[in-house]
């Protein structure tokens, strides 16, 4: 009977029993979720979306306005501005290496309100700046301080989101950088225009000042939902612990500690997605920074309408593309948006009135739309909960490198030739970017993630 008994719980548990140790795999703490399963619209999600708008409309508005502040202030050449977006850029690239590192060794609100401090003091120290090597040396403060806490926070709604709905989630979650990114700009110019920059710095800080205390109301409550899942983990080891001993079984538990106490290395499948990410956001670097001087050349009274009918195609788009990629994965998105975006890219080429103008930021804005959360979803999908800090980190740096060299490769090329044939030429990123698309809808393989628990089983 006792044989019987053990045959039967070996059967029920999908153990082989010509072994006599083997290992059932459990969920880990990080993804329990004691509440329900499918619920999105929580007031954390809401408070980290509201907390990443802010972040990014901080970092545009000024971004916007100190190329002209530089110009009438510290009379600064082509070069020096150019510093003043690539030295920002680097810092904030370098903190997300390690900023990652640390937020997998469970270091959050070290990295957190460290970054908030720091992008804080940055922030204020323009306004004492009275030469431009100390401007540039406050955004390097701001660049370090912003990579800190700009990757702490998608890390944070990235472990809220239902799985489920992890598509969806962080398509609504990336609408309020998208947002940002598109009137962040129109914003930050107008405020300058008329009452100069110095209230940029004002409410730039208040910005960052807000967030302490949004930030301390997240992190509070995320740590009591840790401590819940824990119980929860345990209440069921315990509990399939008690059912072995009831049928003769000695039961051996081994648990790695929560948080990791070791980085892992690195995650070769968010290369793919990363490259992808890079190639889409060159052609951003070269609208962003030159549809001010193409408007120009092509006579458009108001080329700066361009981000803002941008954003409203994200808004609309973004509903349905997170439910696309909940329900197809990846590769249902990335041909029809790269397609969008070449559309948009053309148009603009072409744009000799507000109406083409419109027509092509339409376009664009529901490729970028579809698109950017898409690759970002992708590389917290690859990746294992506690490595999503990297995930995360090497998405804002595959988009602010993109940013970057795409002003300066494509700016190269307008002088050359001009802003027409500029956005033209922009648009083969994206053809390479559907090139390399499509091969990995070829070849492309997932592989599942490894768990951080088990329990073994021995027969006595």
């Amino acid at each position: 009977m006792e044989h019987t008994n053990k045959e039967n719980l070996l059967s029920k548990e999908n153990i082989p029993s010509q072994q006599s140790t083997s290992s059932i795999e459990t969920t880990p703490v990080a993804d329990i979720d004691t509440d329900a399963p499918s619920r999105l619209w929580t007031k954390e999600f809401l408070i980290l979306t509201a907390c990443n708008l802010l972040v990014f409309l901080n970092l545009h508005m000024i971004l916007s306005s100190l190329p002209l502040y530089m110009r009438e202030h510290f009379n600064a050449g082509d070069f020096y501005v150019s510093l003043c977006t690539s030295l920002m850029a680097l810092a904030a690239i370098v903190s997300r290496l390690f900023s990652a590192r640390a937020l997998e060794l469970g270091k959050r609100n070290v990295i957190l309100f460290g970054g908030l401090l720091i992008a804080l003091l940055g922030t204020v120290g323009y306004y004492f700046s009275a030469t431009i090597i100390l401007l540039l040396v406050m955004r390097v403060i701001f660049g370090f301080g912003f990579g800190m806490y700009s990757t702490t926070f998608p890390t944070m709604v990235s472990d809220i989101i239902p799985r489920k709905r992890m598509g969806e989630g962080m398509g609504y979650f990336g609408l309020s950088t998208t947002i940002s990114m598109s009137m962040g700009p129109l914003i930050g110019m107008s405020i300058e225009k008329q009452y100069g920059f110095t209230p940029l710095i004002i409410i730039g800080s208040i910005f960052i000042l807000i967030l302490f205390p949004l930030a301390y109301s997240l992190v509070k409550g995320q740590d009591k939902k840790i401590a819940a899942q824990k119980i929860v983990a345990d209440q069921r080891k315990l509990a399939t612990q008690a059912k072995a001993a009831s049928e003769g079984i000695v039961v051996e538990t081994t648990e790695s500690p929560l948080p990791v106490t070791k980085a892992s290395a690195f995650e070769k499948r968010l290369l793919l997605p990363s490259l992808l990410n890079f190639l889409m956001s060159l052609t951003y670097g070269g609208l962003v920074s030159f549809i001010a001087l193409f408007g120009k050349e092509a006579h458009l009274a108001n080329p700066g309408y361009f981000f803002l009918f941008n954003a409203l195609a994200v808004i609309i788009v973004r509903p349905f593309s997170g439910k696309i990629y909940d329900s197809k994965g990846p590769k249902a998105l990335i041909v029809p948006g790269a397609v969008m975006l070449i559309a948009g890219l053309l148009l603009l080429s072409f744009a000799h009135s507000t109406w083409g103008l419109f027509a092509s930021a339409i376009c664009y804005g529901l490729g970028w739309g579809a698109l950017q959360p898409t690759m970002q979803t992708w590389m917290i999908q690859v990746v294992s909960p506690h490595q999503r800090g990297m995930a995360n980190g090497m998405f804002l740096n595959s988009l602010d490198m993109g940013v970057a060299l795409g002003a300066m490769i494509l700016g190269t090329i307008a002088g050359i030739t001009s802003y027409t044939s500029m956005y033209r030429f922009s648009a083969l990123f994206i053809v390479l970017y559907i090139v390399v698309g499509i091969v990995y809808m070829v070849k492309a393989k997932t592989t599942p993630a490894q768990t951080q628990h088990s329990i073994h089983i021995k027969i006595k």
